[in-house]
């Protein structure tokens, strides 16, 4: 039967018990000084992405402090104020069209995510799973308007819409963002990788295509949904050249036009801070509801892959 002395390491040990002079516990010197140069260039990788969080998050802690300061506050907070008021915040509904500004924006880009996901999605779905003549010339022409830049078809797009009489209203203001073409090929790309056992199934129980669509295709792209929906609300939210040209009245305005046009002579900076506070809070919303699909996006791209 074989001792367990045997099954010990070979390693040479002194009259007096001690190891020999090198030789250590924690494995060899090489071995020490590759993980304290692992050791340490995580150190740096974490004091440098701390101090990129600080240089980031600085301009929303300025815009936070500048909001909640009294009007007399400076431009620029060197340090945190004594006294915080919420009467900016309060005072800022008051000035100019602000509640109809916000509800203006808010319509805009819940309804347009609303009809860009919907009419992007189908046009992925017939893209990726139907075969019809010139296909791949539709898809290459979707794509190939994304290096058309907005302002070049801005002054047609005018032309069109206000002959349609859809000046200072919120229907031509969401119409000719409906064709969103980078939404339509990011999907398509979805939906290309989806198993074609599913929509075999599908066809073997006499599911139609609608139904194939509502039931198999909207369920499983969930994550991009989720994505774009982001993507697409803050582009209109913050989207400022467009509603400028369409929305020429006071009524018309979404809240990026209606704070671009407020009197800073009239208005505080603090007011404006805080309008521009409140109009961060929807953007976070939608963020942190939709999180979690964004991160099921990434593991199945990774999954994927």
């Amino acid at each position: 039967m074989t001792s367990t002395a045997s099954l010990a390491l070979d390693v040479p040990v002194a009259g007096d018990g001690s190891l020999p002079r090198g030789a250590t516990g924690n494995g060899s010197p090489a071995r020490r000084r590759r993980r304290g140069g692992r050791d340490g260039s995580q150190t740096w990788v974490t004091v440098s992405l701390i101090v990129i969080s600080l240089f980031t998050v600085a301009p929303l802690l300025a815009v936070i402090v500048l909001a909640l300061s009294p009007e007399d506050a400076p431009t620029i907070p060197y340090a945190w104020p004594s006294d915080l008021t919420l009467d900016n915040l309060v005072r800022i509904f008051n000035v100019g069209e602000f509640p109809l500004w916000f509800w203006n924006s808010l319509v805009y880009s819940v309804v347009s995510v609303v009809l860009v996901l919907l009419t992007a999605s189908m046009a992925a779905y017939a893209l990726a799973r139907k075969r019809f003549p010139g296909r791949n010339l539709v898809l290459w022409s979707i794509v190939a308007t994304l290096m058309v830049p907005m302002q070049a078809t801005l002054i047609p797009t005018f032309i069109m819409v206000a002959g349609w009489g859809g000046v200072n209203t919120l229907w031509g203001l969401i119409l000719p963002t409906l064709a969103n073409a980078q939404a339509v090929f990011l999907i398509r790309q979805f939906v290309r990788d989806l198993p074609d056992e599913l929509f075999d199934a599908a066809r073997i129980d006499g599911a139609g295509e609608w139904r194939t669509f509502v039931a198999i295709v909207l369920p499983l792209i969930r994550p991009v949904l989720a994505t774009l929906a982001i993507f697409v609300f803050l582009w209109h939210w913050n989207d400022l050249l467009w509603p400028l040209v369409i929305g020429q009245s006071d009524e018309a305005r979404t809240l990026t036009v209606g704070l671009a046009s407020l009197n800073t002579e009239t208005v505080s900076n603090s007011s404006i801070m805080a309008a521009a506070l409140i109009s961060f809070i929807p953007c976070l919303v939608i963020f942190l509801f939709l999180q979690k699909h964004i991160v099921a996006s990434i593991t199945s791209s990774g999954v994927k892959g």
